[in-house]
């Protein structure tokens, strides 16, 4: 599957922190990430990461158009909803994109473990069969 990661400046460390818990189950995916967030994934934890630009710079956009690909199959933005800022990703194109896509999306920690734990149990391999 191919997994995208995003995180808000001040929930970078929780990405970091759930990727290094969840490294074994991550490692078995095609990773990509918005700039930053997947060089502190990547030095943190030796998985292989394909960097889009830094939010600020378009990396969501660019996560956004291979959602809208069909590119993605489950997306992680660990956003905060308290002290976003306007040069953070455009959270509700994203959500909406993996509405319309039918992309499992995680905005908090609880959600992204339960879809981790779907992933590992092969329960999201519906999507292979409902994919354009």
């Amino acid at each position: 599957m191919n997994i995208a990661l995003i995180a808000h400046d001040s929930k970078k460390e929780l990405m970091v922190q759930f990727c290094i818990a969840y490294c074994g189950i991550l490692s078995k995916h095609s990773l990509c990430a918005t700039g930053t967030t997947g060089k502190l994934v990547s030095e943190a934890t030796g998985l292989e990461i394909v960097r889009f630009l830094s939010g600020s710079q378009g990396g969501g956009e660019q996560i956004a158009a291979r959602i809208s690909c069909n590119e993605i199959d489950l997306l992680l933005v660990f956003r905060d909803p308290i002290k976003a800022r306007n040069d953070e990703p455009n959270d509700w194109a994203l959500l909406r994109l993996c509405d319309v896509h039918n992309v499992p999306v995680a905005t908090n920690i609880a959600t992204a473990e339960a879809l981790i734990h779907s992933l590992e149990r092969g329960d999201l391999d519906w999507r292979e069969l409902v994919r354009p």
